[in-house]
């Protein structure tokens, strides 16, 4: 009995060896063929990387969304650099910046953002550009540093919310606080590799390839975890921002996969300024805005129209 029992603890161990041996080259020979493009910069306690390309002002600053990365603008990035200057980062835990201690919500991402973009020396104001739960971080960015934005583009954002956060003493937020304790051991086994659903498969190659090698580490899947922890608090942080002043905003939609609750949220956020266009992009996911090279283009053509806006003063207009 005792040694059928000693069999499976054997093959356990030997998948783990495995395993955690693959990862380990893996992740080395990643960090050579994927080196920082840009700069690692101490925001306080802790390195942001950023990097910014392109010239010209103002400024494109763009927001990557849950368990994303700069990466997933990979279509995006070089388009709007073709005509202005624009930065991407890595938030705290992901790519090649440092991990944060702290909650990692908009109250707390937007100051890192804004110290990151003073001590790089990128002039304000800037073009804010938020996918998905970026769209949260961008508007919190927006309500507690008003004058540094100069215009604002919401791509299927998430929806702020203003009501009472919720709870942080259920079991589901048990579970998955253990899950984020057990993640790092877990992730250098391999396991974020058979666990990450996403091919990236539409994305330019390089991309592609950089936004696989991150999101599979231990470091980019707790932070994953604790933002989205911070889901409630970082959408009441977000509703916070209830005027933009007439700058201009352009809330663009995805056009599938979404119900008429999240449209009807869309359609509230472009509110948010009398200077504004709500854009729906048809036969889009809220994936494909950014993934895929032709959808992706409403993307960077709402970038393009709210860098005009400011550049002429002029207010947008519907297409």
């Amino acid at each position: 009995m005792a040694r059928r029992l000693l069999y499976p603890v054997l093959a356990v161990l030997a998948i783990a060896s495995v395993g955690g041996g693959y990862q380990t080259v893996r992740e080395s020979l990643e960090a050579k063929a994927y080196p920082a493009p840009g700069q690692l910069i101490d925001v306080g306690g802790h390195r942001l990387h950023m990097y910014c390309t392109g010239s010209g002002s103002p400024t494109v600053v763009l927001e990557p969304g849950h368990g994303a990365s700069p990466s997933d603008f990979g279509w995006v990035t070089p388009a709007v650099a073709r005509e202005t200057r624009v930065c991407v980062y890595d938030r705290a835990g992901r790519g090649w910046s440092d991990a944060a201690n702290g909650p990692q919500d908009g109250a707390h991402i937007a100051p890192d953002l804004h110290t990151l973009l003073e001590r790089a020396q990128v002039p304000g104001p800037y073009v804010l550009a938020g996918h998905s739960f970026g769209g949260l971080y961008v508007q919190s960015f927006a309500a507690q540093f008003p004058d540094q934005v100069a215009g604002m583009v919401l791509l299927d954002s998430t929806a702020p919310n203003p009501g009472p956060a919720q709870p942080t003493n259920t079991d589901s937020y048990s579970f998955l606080r253990r899950v984020a304790v057990l993640l790092p051991a877990v992730a250098h086994l391999g396991a974020g590799r058979l666990l990450n659903p996403l091919s990236y498969g539409t994305l330019p190659p390089r991309s592609r390839d950089e936004a696989r090698a991150t999101s599979s580490t231990a470091r980019h899947l707790a932070s994953s975890i604790e933002e989205f922890l911070a889901a409630s608090a970082s959408a009441r942080q977000a509703s916070l921002l209830t005027d933009l002043d007439g700058k201009p905003l352009i809330v663009l939609t995805a056009d599938t996969g979404n119900d008429a609750k999240h449209k009807s949220a869309q359609e509230h956020m472009a509110t948010l300024s009398t200077n504004r266009v709500h854009r729906v992009a048809h036969d889009t996911t809220h994936q494909s805005l950014l993934d895929d090279e032709a959808d992706s283009a409403a993307a960077s053509k709402a970038i393009h129209d709210v860098v005009v806006a400011v550049r002429t003063s002029r207010p947008l207009a519907p297409r």
